[in-house]
């Protein structure tokens, strides 16, 4: 890492951990912008279910990298690297600090380590193993975790986009999702960091999660979906299959009550949760605190800052 390389700060954990909250304190702190790292907060009308800042929050520091595309509007690593690096270019122009805020482990590795030289899409294939799930429910996900199971234990069995890019690379290259990332090793370091990730106990993350979603179907998520609905986004949609939305369209269109959505949008938060912590605790540089550690966070990052 060279070392005059700009500075910046990452805040990551996972979700419900109190992440927007360090981020915008530190941000005041330091002077400083938030460029996010959440995958679904990308997307306009998708508030609620993505637990995007609030206005006043955006109002006390200015955020980038939210509402920058469609729910139906593709949107990909490379795109995230790119675009968040020219954020990050206009805050350091401005002189201000830029801290990337979020959950989306593979959006900061990324961005802090460059992306792997990866095949470009295969429609025909991608339609193919559309067709093979459609047919038979799991049997792409069996079949990653057959291939390589270091991808499949790190990817939800329900997030189908994700297991065919990585069955996409292998039958394309011949190598695993895993093994070209291991090659590439993630080594163009553009930024000094800081990697900060808050790390609650299970019990109390649990807690914060169960009462996040009651917060989001008493705040209107529901409605919301009926809307991004309204506005012609099929439940379908990459987007629109993220946690949340995808419970509520279920309820929606009368496969389950809403009850059991709750439930079951609470247990797969939870799945989530883990397997963010599991996906940050593995990064070689991140630095693992309690949310009841910030006095000490900001000390490090003050003298991060100073450090010549």
């Amino acid at each position: 890492m060279a070392g005059n390389s700009p500075k910046i700060l990452v805040i990551a954990g996972p979700t419900a951990s109190g992440k927007t909250g360090l981020g915008i304190q530190l941000a005041e702190r330091v002077s400083g912008e938030i460029v996010s790292a959440d995958s679904i907060q990308i997307y306009r009308y998708m508030d609620i279910g993505s637990a995007k800042p609030t206005a006043e929050e955006r109002e006390r520091v200015a955020h980038h990298m939210i509402d920058v595309r469609d729910p139906d509007e593709e949107f990909s690593v490379g795109d995230y690297v790119r675009e968040a690096r020219e954020a990050i270019d206009k805050i350091l122009e401005m002189g201000r600090v830029p801290l990337v805020v979020g959950g989306t482990g593979l959006y900061i590795r990324s961005l802090l380590g460059g992306i792997a030289d990866l095949p470009p899409a295969q429609p025909a294939l991608r339609r193919r193993m559309l067709r093979e799930e459609a047919a038979c429910k799991g049997t792409l996900f069996d079949r990653l975790m057959q291939i390589d199971p270091t991808t499949a234990r790190r990817t939800s069995s329900a997030n189908i986009p994700r297991i065919i890019r990585a069955l996409e690379v292998f039958e394309v290259t011949g190598k695993t999702m895993s093994q070209v990332q291991e090659e590439h090793s993630f080594l163009d370091r553009p930024y000094q960091h800081i990697f900060i990730c808050l790390s609650l106990n299970r019990k109390l993350l649990y807690e914060r999660i169960d009462k996040r979603v009651d917060s989001m179907i008493e705040g209107g998520l529901m409605e919301e979906v009926v809307s991004l609905q309204e506005r012609g986004y099929s439940p379908n949609l990459n987007s629109m299959q993220s946690l949340g939305y995808r419970h509520v369209n279920m309820v929606l269109s009368g496969q389950i009550e809403k009850q059991q959505a709750i439930r079951l949008m609470k247990r797969d938060t939870r799945h989530y949760a883990k397997r963010q912590l599991t996906w940050f605790r593995s990064e070689p540089e991140v630095l693992c605190f309690d949310h009841e550690e910030i006095a000490g966070i900001g000390l490090m990052v003050d003298n991060f800052l100073e450090r010549r």
